[in-house]
């Protein structure tokens, strides 16, 4: 057993990979660390017991910081476990990014094995601190929100709008188009989490998010 073996260990339906992926086939019966994924990924990590000799220990994030799940002390808290979280908006399938979450005194040593993990099956890595949200919900929710704002100020039609942004400032989609492919309630959702975790008001839901969201209960 290779200190860049790991072992999975699945908890409800995984976000980050629904489907067949080279990260998850890639996974050894007894690897030296320990990837929790799916919906209840830190109440598993939390039954799991002792591994503090595992290289490292990645547990998926929804929204909640990593925090949650290893506990906070006076912000010197960190050890060999890293949250993680593909990107994915909405219905979308999820992309190569993995925004893998340290806390202040992670060792190095644990986000080093946790990116070749992650990179040996092809996806693209990103550090960023503890924090809901965070890095590219925290960036694109805001856009969106005010997107979908200035719609309803009739600004400029939907397809006015889409085209600006792409051809102004080279988006390959726009937002507009963006949420309507991925899906405007479960934006809502997200901005929602975001909205009550740090109670900023950009992350507050768009009307039509509202709308969205308020017809999926019907």
């Amino acid at each position: 057993m290779t200190t860049s073996t790991y072992t999975i260990v699945k908890a409800g339906e995984s976000r980050s990979f629904p489907a067949s992926h080279a990260f998850v086939e890639q996974a050894a019966a007894q690897g030296a660390s320990r990837v929790f994924i799916g919906q209840e990924a830190g109440s598993a990590f939390a039954a799991a017991g002792e591994l503090g000799a595992c290289p490292f220990v990645a547990i998926e994030l929804g929204q909640e910081c990593l925090g949650v799940h290893t506990a906070e002390a006076r912000g010197h808290e960190g050890s060999n476990v890293v949250g993680f979280a593909r990107f994915r908006l909405g219905r979308a399938d999820p992309t190569a990014l993995v925004e893998l979450v340290r806390q202040p005194q992670t060792s190095d040593a644990a986000i080093a094995a946790a990116r070749a993990a992650f990179e040996a099956a092809g996806l693209k890595v990103a550090v960023c601190a503890d924090f809901p949200g965070r890095i590219v919900d925290r960036l694109i929710r805001p856009y969106l929100n005010a997107a979908l704002r200035r719609l309803d100020e009739q600004l400029a039609s939907a397809e006015d709008m889409d085209k600006t942004l792409c051809l102004g400032l080279g988006y390959p989609e726009g937002p507009i188009s963006l949420l309507e492919r991925t899906g405007l309630a479960e934006h809502h959702d997200v901005t929602l989490a975001l909205y009550q975790a740090l109670g900023q008001e950009a992350y507050a839901p768009a009307r039509r998010a509202q709308v969205a969201k308020a017809r999926t209960g019907r």
